[in-house]
């Protein structure tokens, strides 16, 4: 059984430790449409992302699939 050579230091235990704490993500508040989405991200429902169309916006026909 693998033992450790000497004890883990608080700083270095605390930098492991420091991914356990899982925030919840952060949502902003569109410019154009108003609703929520993720930060650098592509809206979805408009295909808009930095003021630019980027994706073909979604119709109700694709929607309904």
């Amino acid at each position: 059984m693998a033992v450790p050579k000497r004890k883990t230091s608080p700083m270095k235990r605390g930098f492991r430790r420091s991914a356990d704490a899982l925030a919840a993500p952060t949502y902003v508040e569109d410019k154009d449409s108003g609703e929520l989405r993720r930060p650098h991200h592509v809206d979805l429902k408009t295909g808009m992302y930095k003021g630019r169309q980027v994706l073909k916006p979604k119709s109700k026909a694709d929607q309904e699939d």
